[in-house]
């Protein structure tokens, strides 16, 4: 039952940071210190996708299930949570780097937009 339970927890948290990669960059219109944790994450959320690696969290959360007596599932946390829900077709090779590009596009127009307001504000 605990294993269960952490595999459960593992999930909310990959979650979070997923959300935290595509949209942290609007926290820190509002946080700008934050800027320090969501860059690397948001980096590091790019790289996961452009090379076509899992997560770490993604082998945790499969042995957790495991140990709880569940059956693991194959490929990683996007394809098995996240594109069921927004995309009924398979994770394609493509489609990570359409993924990890919107990651990054969306995020240097977040922090263009921090910048301008920095800029606008010091005159």
């Amino acid at each position: 039952m605990y294993y269960l339970i952490a595999a459960n927890l593992l999930v909310v948290i990959h979650l979070g940071f997923v959300c935290f990669v595509v949209m942290g960059g609007f926290l820190v219109l509002r946080w700008r210190r934050i800027a320090f944790l969501h860059i690397p994450a948001a980096v590091w959320g790019a790289i996961i996708e452009y090379q076509g690696w899992l997560c770490p969290l993604t082998p945790l959360e499969q042995r957790l299930r495991q140990a709880a007596g569940q059956f693991g599932y194959s490929g990683g946390f996007i394809e098995h949570y996240l594109l069921p829900v927004l995309y009924p077709a398979y994770l394609s090779r493509e489609l990570q780097i359409v993924l990890g590009t919107f990651v990054i596009v969306m995020n240097i127009a977040v922090y263009g937009w921090v910048i301008a307001r920095l800029a606008r504000s010091r005159k």
